[in-house]
């Protein structure tokens, strides 16, 4: 019986959350207690927060022990209704900041383990953190994350540096230290570093990167854009969005920085041994290795199935390309030179031309897109999916418009499915359904307007080149010139 009670205990402990819980009955009483605390207002059969659940988790425990701490916290809206109403909670999940026991804003950073970190540490903690002593020092530096340290024996610039930490620290931590004994253990003196984590240290890069150009933020900013990466960085969800550079190689497989550093740098090595030879021998290229299960959704976008590591890249284009053979040092470094040579055919998701497309709208594919969507026209094109109810409803306005123009030759009235084809990247599509202009010979931009039959006939008539054909096609046919009548 003690036995089992023991296991029970054990149990209870491994499955132990960081995160607080906080109901009607306690809300108030417990909210007042922190300086500053993120809340998540949930429901338990909610698609999204189960999703949200082990980045919230992870997110609790990291900042449990920061060097400014800060708490999570989370209420079931399901049975804690007066909570919940009070700050007007209408979608799951809502996540709101409370300071001093008042509500502060709604949180809109990222809404995973890394984005969650980014956003409170900015909100928490000061731009730049004092290292006082070695021990602070060797706490701060000590976590698996970059830092960018000041070590200023003269503090002359040091209020530029904290200037730019009030700017970038969204983009790495930022410390400084004015102590003679710090400096003496690092060995730095009036001198900014860029010091990578220990678990992404390899003998194909340095550890640490020393900026040496004026102190200023735009400096400073350009200084991390180009090193804060490294030659082959951990890319996340939270951070995909920094990894901006093109061309950009990405292999995916089990990363995990957490229960296996050891097997994570095996593979990541070899990618990055491939990648030092090739940028010695003077091509611009980045690297980058990705967790395969976080990553699922955008494989998929690339047509990517498969087990082992897994390789893709993007252009300067961002266009797409696929390492089709299983993974060796040798087959990869071809493929990087073939892609960088621009031997490759580019992966497209497209469904299939149609084999009729004379319809008064044009569907559009990836593959046609080029076709039907030129510089020598104006067109009006809807990006739309299959499920959407406000696209349905749209649908037979949109095809009596067609019908409205199709004698006019210099419109296109076109339709893509951006759930089945790739979207060309000016084209931002995040909701549907999403309608663009492309006027004749310019970029395009998106449609603002009505959506009824005439809403759209107006807009065409103003910005259109055919406008005299629209406004006919309106039913503001020209007038006829009056035949003289011979007496």
């Amino acid at each position: 019986m003690l036995k089992f009670a023991g296991l029970l205990l054990l149990a209870s402990l491994a499955y132990a959350s960081d995160v607080l819980e906080f109901d009607d009955s306690n809300f108030a009483s417990n909210i007042v207690k922190h300086d500053i605390i993120l809340v998540e207002f949930y429901a338990p059969w909610c698609g999204h927060c189960k999703n949200l659940a082990p980045h919230y988790e992870k997110a609790a425990t990291t900042l449990k022990n920061d060097d400014t701490p800060v708490p999570l916290a989370k209420v079931d809206c399901t049975t804690s209704t007066e909570t919940c109403g009070k700050y007007g909670v209408s979608g799951y999940p809502t996540l709101k900041i409370f300071r001093g026991g008042e509500f502060s804003k709604d949180y809109e950073g990222g809404r995973d383990e890394a984005g969650i970190l980014k956003t409170l540490r900015k909100e928490a903690g000061p731009s730049a953190m004092e290292l006082t002593d070695i021990q602070a020092a060797e706490k701060y530096l000590g976590k698996p994350e970059y830092a960018l340290v000041g070590f200023f024996k003269d503090t002359s610039d040091l209020s530029l540096f904290k200037k730019a930490a009030d700017v970038l620290n969204s983009e790495v931590r930022f410390g400084f230290t004015t102590e003679q004994a710090v400096m003496d253990k690092y060995g730095y003196s009036d001198e900014i570093v860029l010091l990578q984590p220990k678990h992404l240290n390899s003998k194909f890069e340095g550890s640490v990167t020393k900026f040496e150009k004026k102190v200023s933020t735009e400096n400073l900013r350009n200084f991390l854009g180009i090193n804060l990466l490294g030659l082959c960085g951990h890319r996340t969800q939270g951070n995909a969005a920094s990894f901006s550079r093109r061309p950009l190689i990405v292999a995916y497989y089990d990363v995990d920085y957490v229960k296996n550093i050891k097997g994570t740098n095996y593979w990541r090595n070899r990618v990055m041994k491939v990648g030092k030879k090739i940028q010695d021998s003077g091509k611009d290229v980045y690297f980058a290795v990705s967790n395969v299960e976080e990553f699922d959704q955008e494989l998929q976008e690339f047509g990517m199935k498969g087990e082992g590591v897994q390789v893709n890249a993007r252009d300067t284009r961002d266009k797409k390309f696929v390492m089709t053979e299983e993974f060796s040092m040798d087959t990869f470094e071809k493929f990087v030179n073939d892609f960088l040579e621009d031997k490759l055919e580019p992966y497209m998701k497209s469904e299939a031309v149609p084999a009729d497309n004379s319809g008064p709208v044009k569907v559009l594919v990836a593959k046609n897109f080029d076709e039907i969507v030129t510089d020598d026209k104006d067109a009006l094109l809807e990006f739309y999916a299959p499920w959407c109810g406000h696209c349905k409803s749209l649908e037979p306005k949109y095809n009596e418009l067609g019908e409205k123009v199709k004698d006019i030759s210099d419109i296109v009235i076109a339709k893509m499915d951006a759930t089945a084809n790739d979207v060309p990247s000016q084209y931002e599509v995040r909701g549907f359904p999403t309608i663009y202009f492309k006027p004749k010979g310019s970029a395009p931009r998106k449609y603002e307007g009505g959506r009824e039959v005439n809403d759209f006939l107006k807009y065409l008539e103003s910005n259109a080149e055919s406008k005299d054909e629209v406004k006919a096609a309106m039913g503001g046919e020209k007038k006829k010139k009056k035949k003289k009548i011979e007496l």
